[in-house]
């Protein structure tokens, strides 16, 4: 069983065929930058693109940068506001004429993860933190996802987190690794009191550099970088397109008992 997976993030929308049952890319990604402003047609007609490319008529996945309930965004950090109230996954289906199944892109990344990658088979509180544009969280519980977590967007010391711990932080200010490292560990180290997890997973562009400033993190939590990497957005967005196919796959249940 294939599936389209299309990541949307706040600098670039990729997207590539997934084989359902061994979380494989079929093709090599294609990636178009995100149109700026992000706003819902321009991006609509990205994704349109992006299955022309891959002519592609079946079921797609999408995983979107906000709260996303029943397909209706309800937030909008990393792109423009003129997406919340909107209908995504009817504009994703008007625009490509296929199936379209929406859901927040951390999510996507952590359903793959927990299906395929480095929190496969683990129970307990497993949380993913993808490190881009901004932060995306992904939370876990034996097994369970808690949808549209949204972590990123605590308060620590008056600011958002992702604000001066996020990748596109670290870039802004031209910040060292020891600096920025410093500052990702304290936001680490506030979820680690809040959660109590078992097992923190880091995801996103960033994680491939993992030894770059894992010697600045200091939580007791056990950690680990994401094993798909960037892909995992491509890889969880497709898995997500199995709830089309069946009314009894709730998005909690994708990675545990969607059998």
């Amino acid at each position: 069983m294939e599936a389209l997976g299309i990541d949307i993030g706040g600098s670039g929308i990729k997207g590539a065929p997934v084989d359902l049952a061994t979380g494989e890319l079929l093709a090599p990604r294609c990636r178009i930058p995100t149109p700026q402003p992000a706003k819902p047609e321009p991006i609509a007609d990205v994704v349109a693109e992006i299955a022309k490319y891959f002519s592609w008529n079946g079921s797609i996945g999408c995983g979107f940068p906000a709260i996303v309930r029943h397909g209706v965004i309800g937030s909008a950090a990393n792109i423009s506001k003129k997406w919340i109230g909107v209908d995504a996954e009817a504009l994703f289906r008007q625009t490509t004429g296929c199936p379209v199944h929406v859901v927040n892109d951390a999510d996507a990344a952590g359903i793959a993860e927990m299906t395929f990658g480095a929190g496969q088979g683990r129970n307990g509180v497993v949380l993913i933190v993808t490190i881009g544009t901004g932060l995306g969280t992904a939370l876990f519980t034996d097994g369970y996802l808690v949808p549209n977590c949204e972590l990123g967007h605590i308060e620590i010391n008056g600011q958002d987190a992702e604000t001066f711990a996020s990748d596109a932080a670290r870039k802004r200010e031209a910040l060292s690794w020891k600096k920025w490292g410093k500052r990702f560990n304290l936001y680490l180290t506030t979820l680690e009191k809040l959660f109590s997890p078992d097992l923190i997973i880091l995801g996103g562009g960033v994680s491939k550099e993992f030894d770059a400033f894992r010697q600045y993190l200091t939580i007791q939590t056990e950690m680990t970088p994401a094993a798909l990497l960037n892909e995992a957005g491509i890889v969880g967005a497709a898995l997500a397109a199995r709830a089309i196919e069946s009314v009894d796959i709730s998005l909690s249940r994708l990675v545990k008992g969607a059998g």
